[in-house]
């Protein structure tokens, strides 16, 4: 059941994910049921057409707190991203993949420091007690670490590649315009929303097990163009 006032809402874009989403769902349930029970997951499709709407409606049938909003005419995660925080409600912000890469079990530590008072908190592999699995090939780390130098000067967080996050709602008020270019929106909030108080919390980040990564070229172009649009920003 979808609850009047929900404490926390998680946004999470999918494209072709159907086969995840029953795994997310559960993972999710498990974690916030005995501990936030009032929270709402949305879920932003950008007309996958692979079963996702069918996927949806069985877990609604069950009485799970989910939203499924589907985008016929746009694409793009950044994008995704920001209409599903325009339809969330609570007080708190979380934003995670729909490939199981991010613990659902951290999203609670996550509530609980944004209640503490910190504006930001980002799931980071590269602090102490963070990490990828082991079948992320050399390439694959290097890049990320590429990408995250890059992003240094416009933040002093270890990961600000990272996807899973959570914020408080004022932060997200404050962003103002968000240009939906690229797929680090966290990034982007992160340099439009001034947080005054970020924390990093340590992640295990995990390869996803079915479909396919939407890690492009063109997407590693879109970011570097992300980059440039957010350094003339600041």
């Amino acid at each position: 059941m979808i609850p009047e006032k929900p404490q926390i809402s998680i946004v999470v874009p999918v494209l072709q994910e159907a086969q995840n989403i029953p795994s997310l769902v559960a993972q999710i349930a498990s974690a916030l049921d005995k501990t936030v029970p009032e929270w709402e997951l949305i879920l932003v499709d950008d007309d996958s057409r692979d079963g996702t709407i069918e996927v949806c409606a069985r877990l609604c049938q069950k009485g799970l707190p989910l939203h499924l909003l589907v985008r016929r005419f746009q694409r793009g995660l950044a994008s995704a991203v920001v209409h599903g925080l325009g339809f969330a409600r609570a007080p708190v912000l979380v934003v995670m993949d729909a490939d199981l890469s991010h613990p659902s079990t951290s999203i609670p530590a996550f509530y609980q420091e944004i209640r503490n008072g910190f504006d930001f908190v980002v799931g980071s592999r590269y602090i102490n007690g963070g990490g990828t699995d082991d079948k992320w090939t050399v390439y694959r780390y290097l890049n990320s670490k590429l990408a995250c130098l890059l992003a240094r000067p416009l933040t002093s967080i270890n990961d600000p590649m990272s996807g899973f996050f959570a914020m408080s709602r004022r932060v997200w008020e404050r962003c103002g315009t968000i240009s939906p270019v690229g797929y680090k929106i966290g990034l982007e909030i992160m340099v439009k929303g001034h947080p005054e108080r970020v924390k990093e919390l340590p992640i295990r980040f995990r390869t996803r097990v079915h479909g396919e990564s939407k890690l492009t070229i063109k997407q590693q172009w879109l970011y570097l163009t992300q980059l440039v649009s957010l350094y003339r920003h600041r």
